[in-house]
């Protein structure tokens, strides 16, 4: 690939400045206002560079939808409700829930939609595939959708908000760095001094990790936006991504092209780049500002308690062979535990005010949040 613009120009800024951080080389593949990689194409399906689960099947956003109905109702049925998702992608997850929707008119009528997304040529396949769909807008941030009791509906969204980046070293822990080597590429470093006071601020677990250990952290904005807006407006946040329960040291950052993991390093802008959700800390944060925090389950356990054995059963029944294996494969994908399954690498965390006792396919285990 030699027309590499945005390479050329982190190399500009590493030259000028220095050594840039993580979080900073992270946000400017994915958000550069002209060369990022969320901002300039669709990124999913066959053609893209990888797939969501509302890809896969309609019954993933189906019993998103109803479980977005169960959520309502606990709610005591408010006559108006805002059903807002984070990062839609293409518009599918959204319009199989509003299809599941539509059989409780109540709620039906008392929807109105909000899409955050930034990504122009995504808006338009939302439009598209969405068109007919009242009261429903576009937004650029969580902060822009106006007040009211929401649901908030988040899939793999958390995964690509940046990262930092921290590396053991004999006197501490120093930011991890991109920089440039001899020969001109782009390679890892670690700031000269390390962050003062940083080990104060871990886990047991991670302050005991050897010399060369890596760990990432987010900052808790994010998470701390839906849990305020949840614990004082009414309603709940159902996130969704790929992550571990427990916060520890480890090198997540990865890229993704055309279905294939690739070097972060190699093409910014060229290829997705994410990395692991800690959700120990997400469920930390959220309880730190008095939401209630639910879960997080497995999304093969999730996808069981809401019925997807149920709603396949009910769909193969009324398909042809060819369309009934489609419907048992894209099963198996959701909720399989094995390397070619999303059933245990995607974990489901919910965030509610805390009326909210009890939630559809989460509320019967202990939090992450609860034993740390």
């Amino acid at each position: 690939m030699t027309d590499q613009p945005l390479l050329n120009e982190i190399k500009a800024l590493i030259k000028a400045s220095g050594p840039m951080p993580v979080w900073r080389y992270m946000e400017l593949c994915l958000m550069h206002p002209r060369h990022g990689y969320y901002v300039s194409r669709d990124p999913l399906g066959r053609e893209g560079d990888f797939t969501t689960a509302p890809e896969v099947s309609q019954m993933f956003g189906e019993l998103l939808g109803l479980w977005t109905a169960s959520v309502w109702k606990q709610m005591g049925s408010p006559q108006f409700l805002r059903l807002v998702e984070l990062g839609p992608g293409r518009g599918t997850m959204m319009a199989d829930a509003l299809r599941a929707l539509r059989v409780l008119p109540p709620l039906y009528q008392a929807l109105h939609i909000h899409m955050v997304e930034v990504n122009p040529v995504l808006r338009e396949r939302q439009s598209a595939t969405l068109a007919g769909v009242r009261n429903i807008s576009w937004h650029d941030s969580i902060d822009d959708v106006p007040e009211g009791p929401s649901v908030i509906l988040a899939n793999e969204y958390f995964d690509v908000l940046p990262i930092h980046q921290m590396v053991k070293g004999e006197n501490g822990w120093h930011e991890r760095v991109i920089e440039i080597d001899p020969n001109g590429k782009l390679q890892f470093g670690a700031a000269a001094e390390p962050t003062p006071a940083f080990d104060v601020l871990l886990p047991p677990l991670v302050r005991a990790a050897p010399v060369g250990a890596v760990f990432e952290w987010r900052p808790d904005g994010e998470i701390m936006k839906l849990a305020t807006r949840v614990r004082d407006q009414d309603g709940a946040a159902l996130i969704i991504d790929y992550g571990h329960l427990r916060s520890d040291a480890g090198d997540t950052f990865q890229a993704i092209a055309r279905h294939t993991f690739t070097d972060p390093l190699k093409a910014p802008g060229q290829a997705d780049v994410t990395a692991h959700v800690d959700f120990r800390a997400l469920a930390r944060a959220a309880e730190d500002v008095g939401a209630r925090v639910h879960g997080p389950v497995t999304q093969g356990d999730f996808l069981k308690r809401v019925g997807i054995d149920t709603r396949a059963a009910a769909l193969m029944q009324k398909a042809t062979p060819e369309v009934a294996t489609d419907i048992s494969v894209a099963l198996k994908r959701l909720t399989d535990t094995g390397r070619s399954g999303m059933g245990s690498m995607f974990k489901v965390l919910g965030i509610s005010e805390p009326r909210l006792t009890g939630i559809a396919g989460l509320s019967d285990l202990e939090h992450a949040g609860g034993n740390r």
